[in-house]
């Protein structure tokens, strides 16, 4: 999948720069990945540290998500509620997304896990989290809106549809689509007479919060 992704920049980088000015030109492209987070494999071993390796993954492409961003997540996104999530991040941010699928069988994943293995040439997931991984993968459904528009790349296919996806982000006219957020995720200016009260709600909230991440994280630090 990082091969892939990296044949997304490269063609996205390309584009840009043959822009010179308008909204084109100022597009910025960022890859973000367990590698460029600093997240080991063995993170999928236990569920805590799953959560907290997605809980870090999809802070990491929140901040830099943006109408002239494109944000290449390349990450397994193998469970269908967090795609939602990063779904619902751009579409908070009235942004287009896509789901681009890296097509590969079970046997051919697992001969490329086993050749891999023998090389020895990076960190690998155990037998144990790389099966555990196979059984609970969630292949996308371009049916749902979260997985729409899907593009499925057959893994002996030299390139992705490069075009399509471009279109399918940017457009053809270099205008950024209109994406309306979800109402129930648009937040409502608070007035003079209930300021006092959502000040003191949203107090309240984040100190449940650090409590309850104290409890779940006994003896560690704490984080910015």
């Amino acid at each position: 999948k990082t091969y892939r992704s990296q044949q997304l920049i490269d063609f996205f980088r390309s584009r840009i720069s043959t822009f010179t000015d308008g909204r084109l030109a100022r597009l910025k492209v960022h890859h973000i990945n367990d590698q460029s987070l600093g997240i080991s494999r063995n993170v999928y071993h236990t569920a805590r540290t799953e959560k907290d390796a997605r809980a870090a993954f999809s802070s990491a492409v929140k901040r830099v998500l943006g109408r002239d961003d494109i944000v290449v997540a390349d990450g397994l996104n193998y469970i269908k509620g967090f795609r939602y999530q990063l779904y619902c991040e751009a579409k908070a941010v009235q942004t287009t997304n896509c789901v681009v699928h890296v097509g590969t069988s079970i046997d051919k994943c697992r001969e490329l896990y086993k050749n891999a293995s023998a090389s020895n040439s990076a960190e690998e997931y155990s037998s144990e989290d790389f099966e555990n991984l196979i059984f609970r993968y969630e292949e996308p459904n371009g049916m749902t809106r979260w997985d729409s528009p899907l593009f499925t790349v057959p893994y002996d296919d030299p390139t992705p549809p490069l075009e399509k996806i471009w279109e399918a982000l940017v457009g053809s006219d270099g205008k950024a689509k209109v994406v309306r957020p979800n109402a129930a995720t648009v937040l409502k200016p608070a007035t003079e007479q209930d300021y006092l009260y959502e000040l003191d709600k949203t107090t309240s909230d984040i100190v449940m919060t650090i409590t309850a991440y104290q409890k779940d994280h006994a003896g560690e630090g704490g984080g910015s």
